[in-house]
This record gives C-alpha cells, sequence and structure tokens, in this order.
C-alpha cells in the first residue's frame, strides 16, 4: 500500500421518482459520482497571501480517467412524480468515499482533498 487512496467502485441507489428514459438518468448519477469522487480525492483551491494560486484548469487538480471508479447504478422508481437527476447523486458521494477510508484505515479524514493525507494502513 503506497498511501494514496483509490476509490473502484461506486454503488448507487437513487429513487429520481419517475423515470421516461433510464440511461439519461444513469448517465446523470454517473457524472455526479465523478465530481464527487473528484471533490474528495483532488480538487483544491489553494490560496497564499489571500490570493489564488490556480489560475486555470491546467494547473487544478482532478479526477482523471485512470482514477474514475467503476460507478453501478441501481434505480428505484418510487412512481412519485419527477424530480431533477444530476444534483442529488453527488451529496452522498464524498461521505461514502470517506467512510470507506475510516473503515480501511481507521483514520477520520477532517480536511479535503485527500491526496493531501498520508493514508495508514491502506
Amino acid at each position: 500500500a503506497d498511501g494514496e487512496a483509490r476509490v473502484h467502485n461506486l454503488w448507487i441507489a437513487f429513487d429520481p421518482g419517475s423515470v421516461v428514459n433510464p440511461a439519461i438518468v444513469t448517465a446523470q448519477v454517473e457524472s455526479a459520482a465523478a465530481l464527487g469522487t473528484s471533490s474528495v480525492l483532488f480538487e483544491q483551491i489553494v490560496y497564499r497571501d489571500g490570493l489564488r494560486q490556480s489560475q486555470n484548469f491546467d494547473t487544478y487538480p482532478i479526477l482523471r480517467r485512470e482514477h474514475m471508479p467503476a460507478v453501478h447504478v441501481r434505480i428505484v422508481e418510487s412512481g412519485a412524480p419527477m424530480g431533477g437527476v444530476g444534483e442529488p447523486g453527488l451529496p452522498g458521494v464524498p461521505p461514502a468515499i470517506l467512510n470507506a477510508v475510516a473503515a480501511l484505515t481507521g483514520q477520520r479524514i477532517r480536511s479535503l482533498p485527500v491526496a493531501n493525507t498520508k493514508l495508514v494502513g491502506a
């Protein structure tokens, strides 16, 4: 173990209400999972003396393809009225990843990104 956090799989069960096109719902949830994973593992805006150091996306750390986990989406249709499908897939991803890190290493991460933390026992 090199102490680097890696996410291999994410399982997301999602109730968007009634579903017209399951492929679109799945794609939206997968992209939300990518954003959540990126925010936990890599993304960081650095300030020095009150000035933002990341001036462009070429220097901003984000999730790359080789770090993207497999996302397994289960649509649970409740028959409720249709709702949004992009944003609701995001909020559960960071705590799920951080809880997995805690379960594997015993370490509770208190600041993000995880890339700034040397994980022990991983």
